[in-house]
């Protein structure tokens, strides 16, 4: 999938927030940050109309174009609404969904907007996500669906899934990151002030989704870790520079971040990983030692487990110097 034209489908009531996450990734002009503009469509059944959003004193916002303008999309974001009958969703717009899968498009649903999803068949088979207070009202409309309500977003053949709110974030980002690169993903979140990469098998329910600013927060000991990458790191070595017994770092580590050590260590490597990729001409060998893998062989089957692709290969893909990641690969064979 290349990711040049978005098209954001709105259904009343709108939920503002989602839909403004949207906008913020994929519909703000970023060419003065080196970020080619998308073709960002904002569609509905009937355009021009109103639409009611979901607050307790609603205001309209109104979409401009119609269901056509879905047509040739290579992403189409169903924005979050109100869970209702499958009979009530508009029959157009389910099959604007439908037809945009068939014709190759990555379908997202932000939040509640899954269940738009579901009615229109294309979470039958899949594994997907929603906000977990519609989970067990998600299991029971489709039976087919494999629902997940502990992670942040899923990705199936096409069809991506996020969970509440700011999970949404999480899964523009990793579609920007998947289609463009690492470097163009942080570029956004940068500006968007988020963090740059959540891996979708996060927690969707954490104790403190964004670390306190206490004295006892972890947050001083993970900019450490993130700093200090190259050097070995077990939840022994960080558990004492927190000052604090393995089993209560393990337990606040999951509370703050939602998920382990091991995992979020694997994770900040691989997106250092890609960064040095994408920006640098260093060998593979030269980057696990930078990122903290003990060798080329883990960094390259922890990166072809997380991206799906080997390293050279990505490089081939969004690095500065392909010639060069060339000469690399035929050295080594």
């Amino acid at each position: 999938m290349s990711l040049h034209q978005v098209s954001v489908i709105l259904l009343e009531p709108v939920a503002m927030f989602e839909f403004s996450l949207a906008v913020e990734v994929f519909g703000v002009d970023r060419s003065d940050d080196g970020i080619e503009p998308f073709d960002f469509r904002v569609c509905a059944v009937e355009p021009g109309k109103p639409m009611a959003s979901k607050n307790f004193d609603p205001f309209t916002i109104t979409a401009q174009l119609g269901l056509e303008a879905v047509a040739g999309s290579d992403l189409v974001v169903v924005a979050a609404t109100l869970p209702r009958a499958d009979d009530e969703y508009p029959a157009a717009v389910l099959e604007a969904l439908r037809a945009a899968h068939r014709a190759g498009a990555t379908v997202l649903s932000l939040c509640s907007a899954s269940f738009v999803l579901g009615a229109a068949g294309l979470l039958d088979g899949r594994r997907c996500t929603t906000h977990w207070l519609y989970a067990d009202q998600m299991r029971r409309r489709y039976p087919q669906a494999d629902v997940d309500a502990k992670v942040l977003f899923v990705e199936d053949t096409g069809i991506v899934t996020s969970a509440g709110t700011a999970a949404g974030i999480d899964a523009c980002l990793h579609l920007v990151r998947k289609e463009l690169g690492a470097a163009v993903a942080t570029r956004i979140a940068r500006r968007m002030v988020v963090p740059p990469q959540r891996d979708g098998g996060q927690l969707q329910y954490v104790e403190a989704p964004i670390p306190a600013c206490s004295a006892d927060s972890l947050s001083p000991v993970l900019e450490w870790a993130v700093a200090n990458l190259d050097q070995a790191q077990t939840v022994a070595t960080l558990a004492a520079r927190a000052v604090m017994s393995e089993r209560t770092f393990a337990r606040r580590f999951a509370s703050e971040t939602g998920t382990t050590p091991h995992k979020w260590l694997n994770q900040q490597r691989i997106l250092a990983a890609r960064n040095l990729l994408e920006r640098t001409d260093l060998s593979v060998d030269q980057i696990s030692s930078r990122v903290g893998f003990n060798s080329p062989v883990v960094l390259r089957e922890h990166f072809r487990e997380v991206i799906g692709i080997s390293p050279l290969a990505y490089r081939r893909r969004f690095g500065n110097d392909p010639d060069g990641e060339d000469a690399e690969l035929a050295a080594i064979g």
